[in-house]
């Protein structure tokens, strides 16, 4: 078993009606299992991004700094491959307001 420790922390008030909320919806079973989510959560999400300033220190050291016109056309390559993908929205659903809007938008409507 994974050792615990107390913690006393201030939390933003919406926050914790956020965590509050999940317990109630089943979605977490405590509110301290919510919170240690969110820490693993963020501890991971450090992790990663270290090891990413790492690769990029590691390949700018070897190739030179990656520029802000390489970094322009690698988006535009990676945009101009992406392949779009939608749920269709359920039979008998309205469209969303985005949805709706979109399609005034390619019929040239307002």
């Amino acid at each position: 078993m994974t050792s615990r420790e107390r913690l006393s922390a201030t939390v933003e008030a919406e926050l914790l009606e956020a965590g509050r909320k999940a317990v109630a919806d089943g979605r977490a079973d405590s509110l301290s299992g919510w919170v240690n989510g969110a820490l693993r959560r963020q501890a991971e999400h450090d992790q990663r991004m270290k090891a990413l300033d790492d690769f990029l220190d590691s390949y700018e050291a070897e190739h030179g700094v990656i520029t802000d016109d390489e970094m322009v056309t690698a988006t535009r390559r990676a945009r101009s491959r992406a392949i779009v993908v939608r749920t269709p929205p359920a039979k008998g659903a309205s469209p969303t307001k985005r949805n709706s809007a979109a399609k005034r938008t390619r019929r040239g409507g307002a």
